[in-house]
């Protein structure tokens, strides 16, 4: 008989998070992951600065604190340091990933490095009090575009998934969602194909997984939900970008 049950990895303490935010959700898809693949005692989590920033309190594996931004370099050298012994993930949101530490994320793709990325798209500044993201969409409001993000003056959102999916060493990029069942279910998987993708050295993987932030959207969490639903999704289409594993498949 199955039972549903706590994952082993996921530690037996109340999360910071706010009330509706999807965070929770994907830490248990995370430790699922690693709970099913057997790695726990291999695994080493990298948290920067963020939402996330304790995730090192909620994985029962090695964790590594990075400063803001350089999670996927901490993870590179985590990872080299003995290839065939670690397992290495970050766990970073929107402002860590695609605006300081952009550079970080972009090289590691490029070349290629055999790491698991998990990258939380909430279109916000969460931790900070709201302020626009590099993700917030056109004519979003935040703290700091009290009118909604102005694209002439702001520029337009950064869509992590494509434009990486333009790299040639980028492995693995899918982008998911938490909003619903169907959603979370195909998320687990895209998760789990991931570090799978990293314990057979196939290279860079990165899911972006789309999410909610009640609070500093001024919602409810159902009304979160919905617009996850309405407004992100269209603008952050669903899907696989690349597979550089299902491409050879194909070819051959």
């Amino acid at each position: 008989m199955v039972v549903f049950d706590k994952p082993k990895s996921l530690a037996d303490v109340p999360l910071h998070y706010c009330p509706g935010c999807t965070h929770g959700i994907i830490h248990r898809l995370v430790a699922e992951t690693i709970d099913e693949l057997g790695i726990e005692g291999r695994t080493i989590g990298v948290a920067p600065v963020g939402c996330s920033v304790l995730a090192y309190n909620y994985f029962n594996c090695d964790m590594v604190e990075a400063a803001h931004g350089r999670a996927p370099a901490v993870a590179t050298g985590l990872k080299r340091s003995d290839p065939e012994k670690h397992v290495v993930f970050t766990y970073q949101g929107d402002g860590d990933l695609a605006s300081i530490g952009m550079a970080e994320t972009v090289h590691a793709a490029a070349r290629n490095e055999n790491i698991t990325i998990i990258f939380v798209n909430n279109a916000i500044y969460g931790m900070t009090g709201g302020q626009m993201a590099p993700t917030s969409l056109p004519g979003q409001v935040t703290q700091t575009s009290p009118y909604g993000r102005d694209t002439n003056h702001c520029g337009f959102p950064v869509k992590v998934s494509e434009m990486l999916s333009q790299l040639d060493g980028a492995g693995y990029i899918e982008r998911v969602a938490v909003n619903n069942v169907k959603n979370v279910r195909n998320a687990k998987k895209a998760i789990k194909k991931a570090f799978q993708n990293q314990l057979d050295g196939k290279g860079f993987s990165l899911i972006e997984v789309v999410s909610t932030c009640p609070t500093n959207w001024g919602m409810t969490p159902v009304d979160a939900l919905k617009w996850v639903e309405e407004k992100m999704i269209p603008y952050y289409p669903l899907g696989v970008y690349k597979d550089r594993d299902a491409e050879s498949k194909e070819e051959a």
